[in-house]
């Protein structure tokens, strides 16, 4: 990993809430504040039954004590692998600020109306891209895609576009935090919160 662009203090327990979700907003929070760019960001792993792992960028759209959200088509091999093997990890790494976190957990869809209230924050180009777009199945070329969205653009017109049946949002459900930030000589500082007795358990790891 590079070296962060912005000063380092070494970290101790004492500099962590011991509530990880209150840790996570303080982190994103301060890397957003110096200009992160996307703090959002965020690698979703996924595993189909047998094991087979797979990863990809996907953005946070919320977050709380009932867990982190993102969105995605139904159909996608995401979400194929979500519903088959309802667990999942997500990486967020902020370079500039020599910071990383880790979150393991399982995953649920949302409701319909928390994410028809998504969908409808989108951008238009979004919305109809949604409807558009056969996620992570072959198409032919690019001017099938392209061709569709003009259908679609003309279809809904000025009425507004509904959310598709088969999109929505996923919240994933943690089970364990790890809160990482860089330290000289790769001695990086490591911190893993677990739950115990409803409450976060929290230790330090080895770099």
């Amino acid at each position: 990993m590079s070296s962060p662009t912005q000063p380092v203090v070494p970290l101790d327990e004492g500099d962590l809430d011991p509530d990880p979700f209150t840790q996570f907003a303080a982190w994103f929070d301060g890397a957003r504040s110096v200009g992160v760019h996307e703090p959002e960001a965020m690698t979703l792993a996924t595993a189909s039954p047998a094991g087979v792992p797979s990863a990809r960028i996907v953005l946070l759209r919320g977050w709380g004590p009932d867990g982190f959200v993102f969105f995605s088509n139904y159909e996608s091999r995401k979400a194929g692998e979500l519903d088959a093997n309802p667990r999942a990890a997500l990486v967020i790494h902020w370079p500039p600020i020599g910071r990383q976190i880790r979150i393991e957990g399982t995953v649920a869809r949302t409701s319909a109306a928390e994410s028809d209230a998504y969908f409808a924050s989108r951008h238009p180009g979004s919305q109809v891209g949604a409807w558009a777009s056969p996620q992570s199945r072959p198409i032919p070329d690019r001017a099938t895609l392209e061709r569709e969205v003009a259908e679609l653009t003309a279809r809904f017109g000025d009425a507004g576009v509904p959310r598709p049946p088969n999109w929505g949002g996923y919240r994933l459900i943690p089970s364990a935090f790890e809160f990482w930030q860089h330290a000289a000589n790769r001695l990086h500082d490591r911190f893993r919160y677990t739950p115990r007795a409803r409450v976060w358990r929290m230790e330090r790891l080895a770099p």
